[in-house]
């Protein structure tokens, strides 16, 4: 990884103007995240573009059309430079807005929405606006992500989300006064023998039966487990 870039197989992400640089939790919700063969995917708060990014990726050979929204201008700036200069421009489109604004004028209903929204709601705000907006709910709070992102999603749609695992009842709860399900859950552990930090969920409109799997990361210091090679490889560099 470099001062102000990160180099994929097939494309790089420059973050040096983001308040969130890249991080495990995009690559993971990228690699995860369920994309249909054809339709329209949403990446709501899109950062540098990651997510949006590995969605064209893994969608090079169908049709799909992607929108990316990102309140932080610096962001939205560099999200769209990022994607200007990787193979799937013409497949992305980055927006300059709030998920509020964007569920009042958007005409759009998506096939898939992802998103790694800001959290740490108990936590002392950073003293960056910019970081601020992108790690906690001050800017957007959980209900408002979960009721405006249903407002634009298909009635055969699924969100995709990754965040902290003891927030899970909380954002459980959320979801389903919106009268979401969940259909996909996977508890992400660092190690073997520690509790989960983050939890990657799907969420669908319609009740369907689902297991909850554990992703364990490394077994030690840069010993990757084969299930997190295999979910991260088309990836990583180094995979």
């Amino acid at each position: 990884m470099g001062t102000h870039y990160f180099q994929f197989k097939q494309f790089t992400i420059y973050h040096d103007r983001c308040a969130m640089k890249v991080g495990t939790d995009g690559v993971l919700l990228g690699a995860w995240c369920n994309i249909p063969k054809n339709g329209n995917i949403l990446d709501i708060g899109t950062g540098t573009g990651i997510i949006a990014l590995m969605a064209a990726q893994r969608s090079s050979f169908s049709q799909v059309s992607i929108d990316a929204i990102e309140i932080d201008r610096d962001a939205y700036l560099q999200a769209k430079e990022n994607i200007s200069s990787s193979p799937w421009s013409n497949k992305i489109q980055v927006i300059n807005c709030s998920l509020q604004e964007y569920a009042e004028m958007s005409e759009t209903l998506y096939d898939h929405i992802a998103s790694n929204p800001p959290y740490f709601d108990n936590t002392l705000p950073p003293k960056s606006l910019s970081r601020q907006m992108a790690r906690h709910t001050a800017s957007l709070t959980y209900e408002e992500f979960v009721s405006n992102a249903v407002k634009l999603l298909k009635p055969e749609g699924h969100i995709s989300v990754i965040y902290p695992a003891d927030q899970d009842r909380q954002l459980t709860g959320i979801a389903v006064s919106n009268k979401l399900w969940v259909s996909r859950k996977v508890w992400v552990k660092g190690r073997p023998n520690v509790s989960p930090k983050r939890v990657l969920v799907e969420w669908g409109k319609s009740p369907v039966s689902y297991i909850e799997e554990e992703l364990v990361i490394e077994t030690a210091p840069l010993t990757y487990t084969p299930e997190y090679i295999a979910l991260t490889k088309d990836f990583y560099l180094k995979m």
